[in-house]
């Protein structure tokens, strides 16, 4: 399993819930089409459960 993951935000979050935009901005992911490294561990991946249909994560 990789140490780090890339996530990258593909659909905005206006429009959405507030759990699902303080989802976004706890993983760092502010403004479309921005990528951040993140430790792959249980609550990052958890949290990118909740999002998955907005970002594209690599390994």
């Amino acid at each position: 399993m990789a140490e780090t993951l890339k996530v990258t935000l593909v659909r905005s979050g206006i429009g959405k819930n507030k759990k699902i935009r303080g989802t976004l901005t706890g993983l760092g992911l502010t403004k479309l089409h921005k990528t951040v490294v993140l430790k792959n561990t249980p609550a990052i991946r958890g949290m990118i459960n909740k999002v998955a249909f907005m970002v594209k994560v690599e390994a």
